[in-house]
């Protein structure tokens, strides 16, 4: 059976992937909710922590799916891991070409703090991810309702209330789709798990007349 990691945002534990986890296995898949420490470690020993934990998975296809900061976690992880299984990588909201709205906290009285350490290690040195050698698809929301609109009222439109659509656009990626969810709204979303369902089994989103029609399987 093919395996699908699903790795959490910033301030969340990996609970906060279990709807969408239970979503993305009624589609045929062994899911599981990756937890790791997004305030107490950076960005490169979460992501080399998780570079351990897909090397040990035993699956004949490995997909990963990393809402916001869980997304610059799997891709820096897929870049340190070596002969993984074959699979596909979806971003939901990752700020993968940097963060104004993160930006912008961390000037304020205490933001540093509140970032943790992983997301300012991001920052202090921004670079665009480059396309893993998978089929990677993008997420994007555009219901701008979230933090990022308290911190950073000029939050470049459209977004989903945390990252802007344009900050989600990865060099090389195969397909990207801008849903009308908010940034935290992705991980209860139903059209959202149905997206990265399409993507996983055909590399594309589906798209008919504007709306999602395709279901999970199961």
């Amino acid at each position: 059976m093919e395996t699908v990691v699903l790795v959490h945002g910033l301030w969340m534990p990996g609970l906060a992937m279990e709807l969408m986890r239970r979503r993305v296995a009624r589609g045929g898949y062994r899911a599981v909710a990756y937890s790791y420490p997004s305030m107490r470690l950076t960005l490169s020993e979460n992501a080399e922590r998780l570079a351990r934990y897909l090397r040990n998975l035993n699956s004949s296809r490995l997909h990963l799916v990393g809402h916001s900061l869980g997304g610059l976690i799997a891709l820096r992880a897929i870049e340190l891991a070596t002969a993984l299984s074959p699979g596909r990588v979806l971003l939901l909201g990752t700020p993968v070409t940097g963060s104004y709205a993160a930006r912008r906290l961390q000037r304020l009285p205490g933001g540093r703090t509140v970032l943790g350490r992983s997301l300012p290690e991001w920052l202090r040195s921004p670079r665009l991810m480059s396309v893993p050698a998978r089929e990677t698809g993008v997420i994007a929301g555009r219901l701008s309702l979230g933090l990022g609109k308290l911190v950073a009222p000029r939050l470049p439109q459209p977004n989903d209330g945390v990252v802007s659509v344009e900050e989600t656009q990865l060099p090389g990626m195969r397909d990207h789709i801008v849903l009308p969810v908010s940034h935290s709204g992705m991980l209860v979303s139903r059209a959202v798990a149905r997206q990265i369902c399409a993507f996983l089994r055909d590399g594309a989103f589906t798209r008919q007349g504007g709306r999602m029609t395709l279901r999970c399987r199961g």
